[in-house]
C-alpha cells in the first residue's frame, strides 16, 4: 500500500557554539565513521521546533506540556466561572484530570511543607510527570468541571464523574482534538496507555559531516567598581567549551499518521482560523501542519549558550522528498568524514554538497525509489550548486507552498482510493 512520507534533509553551518551540552557543560558529540563529530540531540531540536510553532500557529492549535496541569486547568475553570478560584479550582481540576487520565495529581510533599510554613497556603497539585494536553482538551475538561461541580462543589463533581457517561466524556476530552505538536511529536500517558499518541515525526540527532574538536574559551570579567589605584585583576574568571561544524540534519514525517492524529478536519470556524481570515488555503489540517513543521524545523535553532555565541545561522540547503514507501536518511553519505576544501580555501559545505549530490542518485537507483517529481531543493550560494540536480529548485517560500499542496493532493488521493475500495 502506498504511503505518504515526507523526508527533510538539511545542511547547515554552525560557527563556534554550544547548542546542546551534556552534564559537564561540554557540547555533545558522537563517534561516527571512526571520528568524533559534533552532535545536537533530536530532543533539543524538537524543543526548538515546538517553540517556533508559537509564531507560526494560533495558540489554540498548540499543546501545553507541564506537571502544573492542575494550575493550568484551574485558570481555565476560573475564566468560565469567576466564583470558582484558587485552591478550589485547583482541587476540581485535579479531580477531573485523575478521572480522565488515571494519573495521580497531588501537592508535592516538599512544596506542601515549604509553602505551608511560609504562607500557610497549600501549593497547587501537580502530576507526577509531564502531561501533554492540547489547549482544546484543557478547555473541554474545564467545561466538564463547570457542568458537574454545581458551582464549585468538589463532592458534586466526584459524584458526577462516577457516572459512566461522565467518566467516558472526561476520557474522550483528552483523547480527541489533539494539537499539532501532540500529533507530530506524540504523547505518553504512563497511567493510561490507551491515551498515548504515536508520534508522526521522527527527528535524527544532527551530526557534523566532518571531524570536530572541542575547544575552550577562557574568559574574565572586570569589576566595574575597581579603580586604577585600587584592587587589580579580574572579578570573575571561567571557561566555556564550544565547537563548530557543518551539520547534517534529518527528519521524517509520516503524513498518514499525522492525518489520523489530527482527525479528518475542523469545524468551519476553526478551519477559517487555521487558514487565515480570507479563508484561502488547504482544507486538510495535516497539510497545514506539515507546512508549519517544515518551516519551524528548518529555521529553528536550539538556544544553548545563544547569548554567549550568537550563532544565528540558517540552513545553506534544504532537500525535501515526498515518498510513497518508507523514510530514507542520507547520513551514509557522510560516514567517511568530509575533508576541508582544496587549494587552501578550507570549508566543508561544498564538499558536503558534492558528496550528497553523488550519493543520492546512486542510492535511489539501486533501490528503485526515485521520486524526482516530488523532490524540492532550496539552496543558497555557489557552494551548494551540485544539489540542483537532485530536484526542482525553489525559494524557501515556494518550498513551503509546494510541499503543502503536494501533501494535500496525496491525502486526497489516498482518501479517494479508500472510498473506492469501500464502495
Amino acid at each position: 500500500m502506498d504511503r505518504t512520507i515526507l523526508d527533510v534533509h538539511i545542511l547547515q553551518n554552525v560557527p563556534p557554539s554550544n547548542l546542546n551540552r551534556d552534564d559537564t557543560g561540554t557540547p555533545k558529540t558522537a563517534l561516527y565513521g571512526g571520528v568524533r563529530r559534533a552532535r545536537v540531540s533530536s530532543q533539543a531540536w524538537k524543543r526548538a521546533t515546538r517553540k517556533a510553532f508559537e509564531k507560526l500557529l494560533p495558540a489554540s492549535e498548540l499543546g501545553v506540556r507541564t506537571k502544573k496541569v492542575a494550575e493550568e486547568l484551574g485558570g481555565r475553570i476560573t475564566a468560565l466561572d469567576g466564583s470558582i478560584e484558587g485552591a478550589n479550582a485547583f482541587a476540581l481540576a485535579a479531580e477531573v484530570i485523575k478521572t480522565a487520565t488515571g494519573s495521580k495529581v497531588e501537592v508535592p510533599k516538599r512544596k506542601a511543607r515549604k509553602e505551608g510554613e511560609d504562607t500557610g497556603a497549600e501549593a497547587p497539585p501537580e502530576s507526577a510527570y509531564l502531561m501533554f494536553l492540547s489547549r482544546r482538551q484543557l478547555d473541554a475538561l474545564a467545561a466538564i468541571v463547570i457542568k458537574g461541580s454545581a458551582g464549585g462543589d468538589l463532592k458534586a463533581l466526584q459524584d458526577f464523574l462516577k457516572e459512566k457517561n461522565s467518566k467516558a466524556a472526561a476520557k474522550a476530552a483528552v483523547d480527541t482534538r489533539h494539537s499539532v505538536d501532540i500529533a507530530l511529536f506524540g504523547r505518553m500517558v504512563a497511567d493510561s496507555a490507551d491515551l498515548n499518541v504515536e508520534a508522526a515525526t521522527q527527528v535524527a540527532h544532527a551530526i557534523g559531516v566532518h571531524r570536530s574538536e572541542i575547544e575552550s574559551d577562557y574568559y574574565t570579567a572586570v569589576d566595574d567598581r575597581n579603580k586604577d589605584d585600587g584592587e587589580s585583576g579580574a572579578g570573575m574568571i571561567g571557561a566555556v567549551d564550544f565547537n563548530s561544524a557543518t551539520l547534517y540534519r534529518y527528519a521524517a514525517v509520516d503524513v498518514d499518521e499525522l492525518d489520523r492524529n489530527l482527525g479528518k478536519g475542523y469545524r468551519d470556524s476553526e478551519g477559517k482560523n487555521l487558514q487565515g481570515q480570507d479563508g484561502e488555503g488547504p482544507s486538510t489540517p495535516a497539510a497545514r501542519a506539515v507546512k508549519a513543521f517544515l518551516e519551524a524545523f528548518a529555521q529553528s535553532m536550539p538556544t544553548g549558550k545563544i547569548n554567549t555565541f550568537g550563532n544565528h545561522t540558517l540552513p545553506a540547503a534544504v532537500i525535501v522528498k515526498l515518498r510513497t514507501r518508507r523514510a530514507i536518511s542520507f547520513v551514509d553519505a557522510f560516514e567517511r568524514p568530509v575533508t576541508p576544501g582544496a587549494g587552501g580555501e578550507g570549508g566543508y559545505l561544498k564538499g558536503s554538497c558534492d558528496r550528497l549530490a553523488a550519493y543520492v542518485p546512486g542510492l535511489e537507483e539501486q533501490y528503485g525509489v526515485r521520486d524526482g517529481d516530488s523532490t524540492w531543493v532550496f539552496r543558497v550560494g555557489q557552494d551548494t550548486a551540485a544539489l540542483s540536480e537532485l530536484g526542482n529548485e525553489v525559494t524557501f517560500p515556494e518550498l513551503l507552498d509546494r510541499v503543502e499542496r503536494a501533501v494535500e493532493r496525496a491525502l486526497k488521493t489516498a482518501e479517494e482510493r479508500r472510498s473506492g475500495a469501500d464502495a
